[in-house]
């Protein structure tokens, strides 16, 4: 079985979208993707696409969200930008909350014991992935 990481990357020619970029250079940026047929010309079976992108910043420092937006026409995913981006927020800050858990739950102590504690028989019973 061939290694995925190791294949050549072909694009589908039968899932082609056209990308523009609007921007208010204060909040976050929306991409219009616009399907599109083998020839570039505009594949009406398919529905265009809106994507918000934005970033929050953490103590860790920024931090890139992108997101989908419902919409039929540029200017509903404009008014949709607002909503999509705080739910894009909430689910990435439950993620980075579930991360630092886990990180948190991680207590490994070395199948020998704490070397110099001296006293008792060495050998550590706690052991978390």
């Amino acid at each position: 079985m061939a290694d995925e990481r190791d294949a050549e990357a072909h694009m589908d020619v039968d899932a082609l979208y056209q990308e523009e970029m609007f921007t208010d250079r204060r909040v976050g940026a929306l991409r219009r993707l616009t399907p599109v047929k083998r020839d570039g010309s505009p594949d009406t079976d398919r529905p265009t696409l809106y994507v918000g992108q934005a970033e929050i910043m953490t103590n860790m420092g920024p931090v890139p969200l992108s997101f989908e937006i419902p919409g039929d026409t540029l200017e509903q995913a404009i008014a949709g930008f607002g909503v999509a981006a705080q739910a894009a927020i909430e689910r990435t800050v439950q993620q980075i909350q579930e991360m630092r858990r886990q990180q948190a739950s991680q207590l490994v102590v070395p199948q020998g014991g704490m070397p110099n504690l001296g006293g008792g028989p060495r050998g550590g019973k706690i052991q978390l992935p």
